[in-house]
């Protein structure tokens, strides 16, 4: 771990995964902007350590691969050893396979679970405690619009996004009554290398509303720091989630099909 400024205490550290590009380092920016101390977590530290030489703010730099077993415990265990208390956790990191589910490789689908999933529950038992108990703080988690259907070609990282809405959700109940606040971030389509490593840029979806990747980090603190429970970034992208929400759950199932085709 790369410690640009040494301070602990109780400064109101934020821990944002997959820092190193797209949403995530957007998110990292705006709550630099806020004089946030940061901690960045993501595979590629270079990229982390050059993001930390341009942010105003103290930064710890903290290298993790999240589909690793044991990476989520170790990245908490080297924050803590750190003197680090975190007040806000950001969720960000994730990736996406297209594909049949029967062709896609078991261990790329698993790889994927496990930072789409796994990671986040993780991370988030580890720190929830925390603050509770400090009646402080919060967890943004980055899910999709997609969550809000099935993803026939992209069957498993759809699932994954509708697990985590639905514990982000189920954790702002939890959380609410002791003053922390859980939310998810519900992105549609947006500029960033997601699409090139998930292969789904020519894909309908990729073609239409594309937002940037700043615009979404900005909606999505904005309503974490308002105590939203659901943050869904541009009109477009809420207007095909009720949409979704409205339509028969076979004629979703076709449609998601036709845009991921």
């Amino acid at each position: 771990m790369t410690d640009h400024v040494d301070i602990g205490g109780d400064a109101r550290w934020t821990l944002v995964t997959g820092a190193s590009s797209g949403i995530g380092l957007e998110i990292a920016r705006a709550f630099a902007r806020l004089g946030r101390p940061l901690v960045l977590s993501a595979r590629r530290g270079e990229r982390l350590e050059a993001l930390a030489a341009e942010l105003p703010v103290p930064v710890a730099v903290v290298p993790a691969d999240l589909a690793v077993p044991g990476a989520a415990e170790g990245l908490v265990a080297a924050i803590e050893a750190r003197g680090i208390t975190l007040h806000t956790l950001v969720n960000n990191a994730g990736f996406g396979l297209r594909g049949r589910f029967g062709a896609l490789p078991a261990r790329d689908q698993a790889e994927m679970v496990a930072v789409n999933v796994t990671a986040p529950t993780i991370l988030s038992r580890l720190v929830l405690p925390g603050l509770v108990a400090r009646r402080d703080g919060g967890i943004l988690n980055v899910a999709s619009t997609v969550a809000y259907l099935p993803g026939p070609n992209m069957a498993a990282y759809y699932a994954s996004k509708a697990y985590l809405l639905s514990l982000s959700e189920a954790l702002y109940e939890e959380a609410r009554p002791y003053g922390v606040v859980v939310t998810a971030v519900c992105p549609g389509a947006t500029a960033t290398e997601f699409s090139e490593r998930a292969d789904v840029g020519g894909t309908k979806r990729f073609t239409g509303n594309v937002m940037k990747p700043a615009a979404v980090a900005r909606a999505a603190v904005a309503g974490h720091l308002a105590g939203r429970a659901v943050v869904i970034p541009g009109a477009a992208n809420r207007a095909a989630v009720l949409g979704a929400r409205l339509m028969p759950r076979w004629l979703s199932r076709k449609v998601a099909a036709r845009l991921q085709g």
